[in-house]
Formats: structure tokens, sequence, C-alpha cells
């Protein structure tokens, strides 16, 4: 086992922090001990993993730690260059997250992204206050040069923003090199290789987001490429035998990518001791029992038992309209049948989720001060008795990174490719109490989405594409006479990782098709609306 205070130890902390006290392989294409990450200190951003993410993409290694953690354990990791992540606080707030301030007199690298610009502003003396006018989403960025961060890049540049505070006066030393309309947006001390921008480069809706990354990380920080990520697998599949032994494991298949791609994993490492449970929890999609279950058998080496529990779940959820408690009920209910199933089987100590990070970061702080956004079924919705030990080996990953490492183990691209649906499933695109024949508009109409959408061929672009039942009614004209009937919402996001997303210009005759198909083929629905919010602001499920 690495030893804690190793980078051998964060590196594999950052791959899957459930295996971590169970021992670890020391089998990797590289030795752990000689790489030298650029290390993330999260102040409890949303988006702090995606960082990570896109130095990874950039072949350089990269640790997130708590930016609270004492500088000489994570000096010890021997990091090349830090970045301060983003964060929901207000700097001037006696509450707000801080990190030891000897970090500015360490002599590294520093890229500040938000609060990060921020909080650097604040610690050096600058002044930070709350904006009169808040940006939330896109922005027009004017470079002021010369500008060593962003040299060469278009003046402006679109990026995207999400805060509430802002810099009025930057710390001595440091020059303003980038303004948008209403705030300061970066700041350069080049002399002290200190950097930070107000807008988020991580996230795909800055343009030339990676370059600023990437500019950073090689021109200023000067770091190689350490970090190839290829043996995930070999790691995964190593872990997962060390954790479980000689006994045996259950995996929870909901039919999506993730799922599939955790219970390969472990399929491969538990070599018949593993088996998969997909449950029908009365909340899927049309037909999508059926398909699913007939889909995943298909699949080489996994043994699949496919089990009823419709009513089980609906009898739960009767009179229940909160969406927080609607996924902690089914949540539990998943795990109670679960342990059900593992006692008739007999000792089965191990549960495998399809765990991701969007999902781990909106349910639950994991590195920093993150906010609870929703508790994800299989994260804040887990029971406190919980009989199982869990194995995620996903849990820091990012959908499709997921569907990448699908494709290198070998699975049908029908599986690898759906769209991602939500474990609680329509529970959650029903807004209020869930009854049987709302599922069943819900699912008539959903349907109707589905195969408009993929005749008119616009599919393959899209992220999700779905229709969410609405808690109100609305009065309409049908055949001369009054309707009083439901609503329906059509929701189509573009995203690369779901972490943000924007909502979809479906073709006009797309849209009016799906309108005209739902009022005209589902009774009780006579009216239908679309959806046009972004994620951020709004998630992109309704509940």
């Amino acid at each position: 086992m690495q030893p804690k205070e190793s980078f051998g130890y964060w590196l594999l902390a950052a791959c899957d922090r459930c295996t971590l006290a169970k021992g670890l392989s020391p089998v990797t294409r590289f030795n752990m001990e000689s790489i030298r990450p650029i290390l993330i200190l999260d102040f409890g951003s949303q988006y702090t993993q995606l960082i990570a993410r896109r130095i990874r993409e950039l072949n350089v290694a990269a640790v997130i730690v708590p930016c609270q953690k004492p500088l000489r354990d994570w000096l010890a990791i021997g990091p090349q260059a830090l970045i301060l992540s983003g964060g929901p606080s207000s700097v001037y707030d006696p509450s707000s997250p801080r990190a030891d301030d000897g970090l500015f007199k360490l002599g590294l690298p520093i890229l500040g992204i938000c609060y990060g610009l921020q909080y650097m502003a604040h610690a050096l003396g600058g002044k930070v206050e709350r904006a009169e006018r808040r940006e939330y989403g896109f922005a027009e960025l004017e470079i002021r040069p010369p500008s060593r961060l962003l040299d060469g890049l278009p003046s402006p540049l679109r990026v995207w923003n999400s805060h509430g505070d802002h810099v009025i006066e930057p710390p001595k030393g440091f020059e303003v090199t980038g303004r948008t309309e209403n705030a300061i947006s970066v700041i350069e001390n080049p002399e002290k290789r200190m950097y930070a921008v107000e807008f988020h480069p991580e996230v795909r809706h800055t343009q030339q987001g990676t370059d600023i990354l990437r500019r950073f990380v090689f021109d200023v920080a000067d770091v190689k490429p350490n970090w190839f990520p290829s043996s995930f697998i070999e790691n995964s599949v190593t872990k997962i035998k060390e954790q479980v032994g000689g006994g045996a494991a259950l995996c929870a298949l909901s039919g999506g990518v993730d799922s599939l791609v955790a219970a390969t994993l472990a399929g491969r490492a538990l070599d018949g001791r593993l088996t998969c449970i997909f449950v029908n929890n009365g909340l899927l999609r049309k037909d999508e029992f059926e398909k699913v279950t007939a889909a995943m058998r298909s699949v080489p080496h996994l043994e699949v038992r496919a089990i009823d529990r419709t009513a089980r779940f609906l009898d739960a959820l009767r009179g229940v309209t909160d969406p927080e408690q609607k996924r902690k009920l089914i949540g539990c209910e998943f795990i109670r049948v679960f342990e059900e199933e593992a006692r008739r089987m007999g000792p089965v100590d191990f549960l495998v989720q399809g765990t991701l990070y969007p999902d781990v970061i909106e349910s639950v702080s994991v590195y920093g001060p993150a906010a609870t956004i929703k508790s994800h079924h299989n994260v804040g919705g887990l029971p406190l008795d919980l009989k199982f030990h869990l194995i995620e080996p996903l849990r820091d990953l990012f959908k499709d990174e997921v569907r990448v490492i699908g494709r290198m183990l070998g699975l049908p691209e029908a599986l690898i490719g759906r769209q991602p649906f939500p474990g609680p499933g329509l529970a959650v695109r029903i807004l209020g109490e869930v009854t049987g024949d709302r599922l069943q508009l819900l699912r008539e109409a959903d349907d109707i989405v589905q195969v408009e959408v993929q005749k008119a061929g616009v599919a393959p672009g899209l992220w999700q594409y779905f229709a969410v039942l609405l808690p109100v009614f609305s009065v309409g004209v049908m055949g001369d006479a009054r309707s009083y009937g439901s609503v329906v919402a059509v929701r189509a996001v573009e995203s690369d990782d779901g972490m943000t997303a924007d909502w979809a210009q479906l073709p006009a005759d797309v849209l009016s098709k799906i309108a005209t198909r739902i009022v005209n083929e589902v009774p009780g629905i006579n009216r239908v609306v679309l959806d046009v919010t972004s994620k951020p602001p709004a998630t992109i499920e309704w509940e």
C-alpha cells in the first residue's frame, strides 16, 4: 500500500476513493513515486474534478486535496504547480474556506480560478466585494496585452462565468490583463508566477479554455507530460480483486453505460463471483425493462438477473412530492432489494455501483466544502445501516470517459452510446406525486420524444432528450370542447460531460411533430412547452 503522504496514495485516491483502505496494488505502467503532479486545492467548486480531468487530457498528473489540508501534508506529494479551484463562498465571509497562506511563499506556479482568483487577491492584499451585477453564463473577455497566460488568444474571448463577487483592486505587483464588461477577469504577476482568472477555463463553454490551461501547465509551470491513463482497466481489476478477496459481489445494473462498465470491470476481477441485478422499479421508460434485459444478457461473462419490484417502489412513493425524499426513498428501496437478493444467494458482502463524479459532487462534499445540489439515489440516498461494502471504480470519472473505457472493454456500441437516464427514473421527471396513471402519461409522451428525435437524425448530437410531466393543468380546446389537461415539458440538452449543458435548439418541424403527436395521441395531455434553460443555472433533470 502506498504511504498516505505519497503522491501514489493521492493519485489512486483520485481513481477510486472507496478502495483506499482495502489495500492497493503496485502494478502500474509507471513508477508512481517518481511522478510530481499538479495539485488542485478544492475550495468547494462543482467543477473541481473537471479541472483535474482537463489536466489529465493534457497527459499530466493531477491530484485534488481539500483546501484546508495542512501545507506540510500536501507538500509531501511534491507538486510542480498549484491550481486554486472555484467555490460557492465569499472570501470576505469569516466562515469561507481558507488554505494556508504560506502557499503563496513557496515559489510554485499558481493558477486561481473564480473563487481561487478572489482568494488569491484577498490573501495578498487586494480588494474583493459583492458585485452589483453578478455574472452567470457567457461573457466577453477583453484581453489587455501583454499577457503571459493569454498571449496569442483572440480578443474578445467568449468565457463562462459563475460568480457574485468580484475583484475591484488587484494585489500589489499584479497587472490586470483581462476584463469583462462588469469585472476584472484576469490578473497576473509573472515575476512570482501567479495567475488568476474569474471565469472557468475548465468548462467546454469557455472558448479556448483548454488552451489557457495548456498555457499555464506547459509554458508557465514548465511541466512535462507524465500521466497516461491506459492502465486504468488493469488497475481497477486488480483493486477489485484485492478488495473482495475470495468473496462474492452483487452489481446494481441500471441499464446505463455506467453500471455496465462497472459490472464488466468487476466481472473480470471476480471470475464468476459477480451477480448483476437489474430491478424494474416501475419507473423505467416504455418497454425499457424488456429491451435492456435482453441487451444486457447478450454481454459475455455477465450473469444478469432481472426482477420486477414495481409495486414495492410505487407503494413507497405514495403521497411523496418532495424530490429529495423521492431520491432517498428510491435509493433506500434499491438497497433493501439487493440485501434480500444477497440473503437468497448466501454471504455477499460487496455491492458494485456505477457511480460517477457528477453524481457524487452534486450529492456530497468530496474533497472540499462543495454545496449539495441534490442527493443522487446511489450516493446521498444510501441508508445509514448499509450492509454492503461499496465498490465504485468509476467514482471520479465523467460519462464520456466511462464510454471510452467501455469501448476499450469491447462493449456493444448500442449500450455504450445510450443517453444518460437517472437512477430514480421517471420519478424525478414527474413533478409532484408519482402514480401509475401519471407514469403512463409520461411514458407515452416521452416515447414520442424519443422516436421523433431519433427519426429526425439529430439524436447523435444530443446529451439527453426527454419529456417532463408538470404538476399543473391547462385549459385547452379539443374537438370544439373545453379540455383541462396535463402539461408536458420537452427537455433536450447538449453537453460533453453533464457538468454544464446548453439547451439544444431542436428543429422547429421536429418540435411541432412532437407537440402534435403528444396532444393527439396521449389522452390527458393538452399542452407541450419547451425548456430553454442551460446548466447552470438549471440542472439537466427537473428534480
